[in-house]
């Protein structure tokens, strides 16, 4: 005999399920302006069909939209095996938490690391290698771990971070339309339209 808890636990399930499935043609139409963005940003692309089918980034960051939906709406384990098991297949780690805007592209790929905190806009292309990380963890009287709190970079709109750059903090602000060069290490914010490399 089914129990009131289980009732409510398969009702919730339910409206979960829904609610994903109503997401799918935005999400869809999200994908559609990364596979666009992948096409226009690499010149050896030749397809928008090759940029689907052969790009590990853009299937990393079709699983990624798919589970931050999934955890947008509270779903538990589940996001997070998802964006784990394509970190396994292209070596690409987004945290399901975080937020990324449109047009997104991710070059090569290999190596990448954006953690749950991020707020990534528009148009933005990074290279293998980057991440985009804590700088350090708050922790409580006992010397635990506090959970949650804001630990990783946000980055505006039409920004390039090229490859193996990490750029990390919670306060970090990359601005608008700047350039982040090959290596640079970041923990600190730069207004929009800087350009960021290392002196020779």
């Amino acid at each position: 005999k089914r129990g009131r808890n289980c009732d409510a636990c398969q009702h919730k399930a339910e409206v979960l399920v829904e609610e994903f499935m109503n997401s799918l043609p935005d999400i869809s139409k999200v994908l559609d302006t990364d596979i666009q963005a992948a096409y226009e940003g690499d010149p050896a692309a030749r397809s928008r069909e090759e940029v689907m089918l052969a790009y590990p980034a853009f299937e990393t960051i079709t699983i990624f939209r798919l589970a931050h939906r999934l955890f947008e709406l509270g779903l538990p384990l589940i996001p997070r095996m998802m964006t784990e098991y394509a970190h396994q297949l292209t070596g690409i780690d987004i945290h399901p938490g975080a937020h990324i805007g449109e047009y997104f592209f991710i070059d090569h790929g290999t190596g990448v690391v954006i953690g749950e905190t991020c707020n990534i806009g528009h148009h933005v292309k990074l290279y293998q290698g980057v991440t985009l990380g804590a700088k350090s963890f708050q922790q409580d009287e006992n010397g635990n771990l506090v959970k949650g709190g804001k630990r990783h970079p946000d980055v505006g709109n039409n920004v390039v971070i090229y490859a193996g750059a990490p750029v990390l903090g919670g306060d970090t602000v990359i601005g608008d339309g700047s350039v982040i060069g090959g290596s640079v290490w970041l923990t600190h914010s730069v207004p929009e339209g800087s350009k960021v490399y290392n002196k020779q």
